[in-house]
């Protein structure tokens, strides 16, 4: 039976900074993988159905990732206990990514499984470890991941839409669980000010994926041009315009917001209200956009020259409206307000599609990249104290 001391040395010392461990960043090399094969996937099938599976697998691995991170802003990584259960994690995160790409295909059971096996085991774990409001509210948690780890599991096992519409359920119920507080008969339901989370902590780590995502585009736009057999003239621009736009992306979320968005949740009086929703339900959002944005680079640095079909054009454009959407919502989830120069961008997005098909990609491509650095150099040219507003 594990006591009541030995269950406190398992969580972290609040009395400092809490930082990131090097065993958390560890973990997250995993997901660099499971975000090259979320893009790859997309690139296989540019089509309605596939940007839906991809999206459907990202949501997914965000989950999956997310639960994690709570878990180990109470939980200290540097104990024995709770490193272990890190690496076995790991080991599950790397099966479902590898078989990520064929998860409508023959190893189905294999992604459902795995996502099964980690949101149940981890709050399994924390069940039998902790003590107090911490585990009823694990106990909680545990009951509604358990409802979609069957889920999973039943997605992986059933074929066609059956197994597509299972495993949104599955992610359903994860995402509806925060929004209700884990509700459950017997066991009542959590407030957000139960969720005592170091809020620095979970903006880092959130900061730590959308970077992943970033890399992501730079491998991309790497691995590309290493496989061309010459370096031609629209070969070079299409690097520089890739280049640039993920640099603008980088830009608008971390020159100043990424940062300030910390130290807001830090001060907040009711970290765990913020960290559900600027962090949990939107920050998925802004990685999808960088991810379609990094498969648009591949087309774009690929041909170049080649006529802007339907599925380069939502991509093209489609990435950096969404990552503007997720980083709008962002701002106003944090700071209350109407990020003006977001939602310019995305309609000069809107309005740039019905020109696409008379553009080749390069083209396109410099116009969707020109959009996102105006909406970066309009967050620079503002003042520190309207830097939210931007």
């Amino acid at each position: 039976m594990i006591t009541t001391t030995r269950a406190a040395r398992l969580l972290r010392d609040r009395s400092g900074v809490q930082r990131v461990t090097n065993i958390e960043l560890f973990f997250d090399l995993v997901y660099v993988f499971a975000v090259t094969q979320l893009s790859h996937h997309l690139l296989g099938d540019p089509t309605v159905r596939g940007a839906l599976q991809t999206a459907l697998l990202l949501a997914m691995v965000w989950l999956v990732w997310e639960y994690t991170t709570w878990l180990t802003n109470w939980m200290d990584p540097e104990q024995m206990a709770v490193r272990l259960l890190l690496v076995a994690l790991m080991l599950a995160s790397l099966a479902m990514s590898a078989a990520l790409p064929r998860a409508f295909g023959n190893l189905g059971l294999l992604v459902g499984g795995a996502y099964a096996v980690m949101q149940i085991g981890r709050s399994a774990f924390a069940v039998a470890v902790l003590r107090g409001p911490l585990r009823v509210n694990f106990e909680r948690i545990l009951v509604w991941l358990a409802a979609s780890g069957a889920l999973a599991v039943a997605g992986g096992l059933a074929h066609g839409l059956a197994r597509a519409l299972l495993w949104l359920a599955a992610a359903g119920v994860d995402l509806l669980g925060g929004a209700a507080g884990y509700a459950t008969p017997w066991l009542g339901r959590s407030r957000t000010s139960d969720w005592t989370i170091e809020g620095g902590h979970l903006a880092e780590r959130c900061q730590a994926f959308v970077l992943i995502a970033i890399g992501e585009s730079i491998v991309i736009i790497g691995a590309t041009l290493s496989g061309k057999p010459s370096v031609t003239a629209s070969g070079t621009a299409s690097l520089i315009v890739a280049f640039t736009g993920s640099v603008a992306l980088w830009w608008i979320y971390f020159d100043r917001s990424a940062g300030a968005s910390a130290d807001v949740i830090a001060r907040s009086a009711d970290p765990g209200r913020l960290g559900r929703s600027a962090y949990h339900f939107i920050h998925p959002v802004i990685v999808a956009g960088i991810i379609v944005g990094a498969a648009a680079d591949d087309l774009v640095l690929s041909h170049p020259a080649a006529a802007a079909d339907a599925a380069a054009t939502w991509m093209i454009l489609g990435g950096p409206a969404l990552f503007l959407a997720g980083h709008a919502a962002f701002k106003a989830a944090v700071w209350r307000v109407v990020p003006w120069s977001r939602l310019a961008g995305i309609a000069v997005l809107a309005l740039l599609a019905p020109a696409a098909p008379a553009m080749p990609e390069l083209a396109l491509g410099a116009c969707a990249a020109a959009v996102v650095v105006a909406v970066a150099v309009a967050g620079v040219r503002q003042s520190a104290g309207c830097a939210s507003d931007s």
